[in-house]
């Protein structure tokens, strides 16, 4: 396949550690009601941890920028049970205007965890950010993240403070 800037199906999807086999494609305005039951069925601390507020139940309005992304500076991607067919990981890479450095965020269904399919979103969200030719990507993390902090570090992710709030971390990934 030609490398171009937008996202093609079936060229990410994936097999993880554990055999899970993922297609991993856009998420589509069709695709709002099966998001937000994947929300539901996410740990409420995992749903604080990617929205850095607590959320019991996702509304239309916060689902509408996972649903209705640009597919250009905006990605957002679903990743679904080949065997299944159920949602079980939302990620989204969302550009800076200057297409140089983008921010990344990774949710995983709770009974999916341990199972790779964070580690190999990452790997997707990677290779998005380096064909759109982006040379950094940011990951906002909450402190008590241990678990995705650890995982974006053993990723070649490096931690760093923010600014102004003691209770997040920032983890930087360049592509030299």
């Amino acid at each position: 396949m030609v490398a171009t800037d937008k996202f093609v199906e079936g060229e990410n999807d994936v097999v993880t550690r554990a055999g899970v086999q993922l297609k991993v494609r856009p998420a589509y305005p069709a695709d709002e009601t099966a998001l937000g039951d994947f929300f539901d069925r996410v740990s409420d601390e995992d749903r604080r941890f990617r929205f850095l507020s607590a959320h019991r139940h996702l509304t239309h309005e916060q689902l509408v920028p996972l649903t209705h992304a640009d597919h250009d500076q905006t990605e957002s991607l679903v990743a679904v049970d080949a065997e299944s067919h159920e949602i079980v990981a939302s990620a989204m890479l969302a550009c800076d205007k200057d297409m140089t450095g983008g921010e990344i965020a990774v949710s995983v269904r709770g009974d999916y965890r341990g199972k790779g399919v964070g580690w190999a979103m990452l790997d997707v969200l990677a290779r998005e950010a380096q064909k759109r030719g982006l040379k950094r990507v940011v990951s906002i993390e909450d402190r008590e993240n241990h678990a995705a902090i650890e995982l974006e570090r053993e990723k070649g992710f490096v931690p760093h403070g923010v600014d102004g709030d003691p209770h997040l971390v920032m983890l930087e990934k360049r592509f030299d």
